[in-house]
């Protein structure tokens, strides 16, 4: 693995890294790149509280984000080991997407 990009990293403002959900993309040394969305637990249920305000998804009957990956927080810490035990396990294909 060569690099782990975290977009929540280049935001300018601070965010709460246990309520939040944050686009991930890695890259591999052969240049093969993989993403993801890694979404809060806590996140889920603050979108569904949007929802049920806004009246999206069915007024926060349901919630779907493509190549999601639920985490404990979106710190880089717990994002890498995340990625780090989906390649050990052989699963990491299995979570995240392969893009150009």
């Amino acid at each position: 693995m060569k690099e782990i990009w975290i977009e929540a990293e280049e935001w300018s403002n601070e965010y709460d890294i246990y309520d939040e959900n944050t686009d991930v993309k890695v890259i591999f040394e052969d240049g093969t790149k993989g993403v993801a969305t890694f979404i809060t637990y806590k996140n889920i249920l603050s979108l569904r509280d949007k929802n049920q305000a806004t009246g999206e998804c069915q007024n926060g009957k349901y919630f779907w984000a493509s190549d999601m990956l639920l985490i404990e927080d979106i710190s880089r810490k717990t994002i890498t080991d995340v990625i780090v035990q989906l390649l050990e396990d052989d699963e990491f294909w299995s979570v995240f997407e392969k893009v150009n």
